[in-house]
């Protein structure tokens, strides 16, 4: 009976041994690198010890573990040069090898990736920018953009070449045709900025040629009536001081040149027909040789007679130490202004943030553009006459000037109404309840046009509002001072917004640029998109906001490269920024 029972139990052994599922748990176990070996090292016989007895079971923690042939060459537990080493393991180093050698190359790639600073990248008309774990802000780019970068424009420790080939003397001026646009605009800011222009330009072409400069004359205006001088508006002994480094500065003529009134009325004595936008070498060719030879030499006109793009970059960075260092307003100046903004933040008991808006809505301005502005029969023929007076080249017969008012319109060259400028900066969700300076001359259509803007930002304030007859009553002397009253204001606000093109807006933008460091918001509206916005009455008021929101996530004043033509005083970033 006993061997009968032994029979059945052998029996049953060998067909569990055999079944299928027996022979894959084996298959799998054995292939596995990690599975405790129940070989010996040496090869010996079956699940036997080194003695042929049974091997005991012991824990899985005391248990020798193998790895494959390959791995084993490769952490020295065998010789890669033995018979026993497989293809598998040339393989693997290779692999390794490979991904060592690419670890290597695009190390440095990455490394730089990590480190880049916050910089958009144009691509045709279109700006795309970092992407950043920020929330969004209305008054604030984000912080990464402002960290990125800093300013490299500042004062060198340099002494200036002994020698000079010569005095230059220029006049600060607008042209005859800006001085006379800006007087029928009523708006004073193109002239007085015009000059700021003319003085950067003229310490860079001094450093161009190694001549001395006399000190700026800020031309009279004889429209305005505005006999504002350089040391009326600018800390003269600042200027040539910071700039004694770079360029010789002289307050007057040299009491030796004994002709001064040929300076102002000889053709000898002055350099004219240099072209727009001249060249480095130009100066060098032309200008320089004249000025050795008669010593002294006026330059006019002098409006935008210096490139951007044909010139060293030192020179740049040095228009760049002019603007933003060198240039330094009177201390009334810098104190009212500094007056007029802290009263622009108290204005609701409480420290709160406010908004600069440069509207330029003027008459000459409108006239100028030769766009269709909304308004009464009586209102249109009254622009229409005079448009025709003042330009009656361009004017013709008035029969085209529907089509080219939509096509400008289309294409964004049309000033924004204070209406439709409150339509976009509610749907970038600032509330009624903002703070809005408004720089500006007499606004075309005077209060009913502005209705529109004051019935959804009420809390409107101007200079005049700001302060006491007394106070602004000394800054009247001057229009260049309440220019920089303006400039000054504007320059302190948390978000300024532009409605159309011009330099004192440009000014603007590159001053927060490079010294806000792209921190603070200066808002581009892109007119042409909504001119096709506000063209559609079916859009609902949820998908403006919407296109309004994405239209102008890149064009608040981000850091991105100044390219080729493009205006350095709107955006200082390659010649006069550095990594921070």
């Amino acid at each position: 009976m006993a061997e009968l029972r032994h029979a059945t139990a052998a029996a049953a052994a060998t067909r569990a041994s055999s079944s299928p599922a027996k022979r894959d748990a084996e298959s799998s176990a054995s292939s596995s690198p990690f599975v405790a070996s129940s070989s010996s090292p040496r090869g010996g016989g079956g699940g036997d010890g080194k003695d042929g007895a049974p091997r005991s079971s012991a824990p899985l923690h005391h248990q020798k573990y193998h790895f494959p042939s390959p791995l084993r060459s490769l952490l020295a537990l065998e010789d890669p040069r033995s018979p026993t080493a497989s293809a598998s393991y040339r393989i693997l180093v290779a692999v390794v090898a490979c991904l060592f050698v690419a670890a290597l190359v695009s190390a440095p790639s990455v490394w730089s990736r990590i480190n880049a600073p916050y910089l958009c990248r144009k691509d045709g008309i279109r700006l795309h920018c970092p992407r950043v774990n920020e929330r969004e802000s209305l008054w604030e780019n984000p912080h990464a953009a402002a960290a990125s970068w800093k300013p490299c424009a500042e004062r060198r420790n340099l002494v200036p070449e002994n020698e000079t080939s010569g005095y230059i003397f220029i006049h600060a001026e607008g042209g005859l045709n800006q001085q006379r646009i800006a007087v029928r605009m009523f708006f004073p800011h193109i002239i007085s900025l015009l000059k700021l222009y003319c003085i950067c330009n003229a310490v860079a072409i001094a450093k161009i040629m190694n001549a001395t400069l006399i000190l700026p004359v800020l031309k009279q205006d004889q429209i305005w009536k505005d006999q504002t001088k350089f040391e009326d508006i600018f800390d003269v002994d600042y200027f040539i001081n910071y700039l004694k480094g770079d360029v010789r500065i002289v307050r007057d003529i040299p009491e030796w040149f004994t002709e001064k009134d040929e300076l102002f009325t000889s053709i000898k004595r002055t350099v004219k027909n240099i072209p727009k936008y001249a060249s480095a070498q130009f100066y060098i060719d032309n200008v320089l040789p004249r000025i050795k030879d008669k010593k002294i030499m006026s330059i006019k006109p002098f409006v935008d007679r210096l490139g951007y793009d044909n010139v060293p970059m030192e020179i740049n960075r040095l228009r760049c130490r002019v603007n933003y260092h060198a240039l330094k307003f009177l201390p009334e100046i810098e104190e009212m202004a500094e007056k007029l903004a802290t009263r622009m933040r108290n204005r609701t008991g409480n420290v709160n943030p406010y908004m600069a808006l440069h509207l330029r809505f003027e008459k000459g301005m409108v006239g100028l553009s030769f766009c269709d502005f909304a308004g009464t029969r009586e209102e249109k023929a009254m622009m229409a006459d005079y448009r025709q007076k003042q330009w009656p080249r361009r004017f013709k017969n008035g029969s085209h000037l529907w089509s080219l008012a939509l096509e400008k319109r289309k294409e964004g060259r049309c000033p924004l109404e204070p209406g439709e400028i409150g339509i976009i900066l509610r749907a970038m969700g600032y509330t009624k309840e903002t703070q809005i300076y408004v720089a500006s001359g007499q606004v075309y259509g005077g209060s009913n046009r502005m209705a529109p803007l004051r019935n959804m930002f009420p809390n409107l304030v101007t200079k005049e509002d700001l302060s006491s007859k007394e106070e602004i009553e000394h800054f009247k002397k001057h229009v260049t001072s309440l220019a920089a009253l303006d400039f000054l204001v504007c320059l302190k606000s948390d978000v300024f917004v532009m409605t159309h093109g011009g330099n004192f807006a440009k000014l603007i933008i590159g001053f927060r640029r490079y010294m806000g460091r792209h921190r603070l918001k200066s808002i581009k509206p892109d007119k042409g998109l909504m001119s096709k916005f506000f063209g559609d009455p079916y859009m609902p008021w949820a998908t403006f906001v919407e296109d309004v929101m994405i239209t102008h996530q890149t064009r608040t004043g981000l850091p991105e490269s100044t390219f080729p033509h493009y205006d350095l005083w709107e955006n200082p970033l390659t010649p006069c920024m550095c990594r921070a």
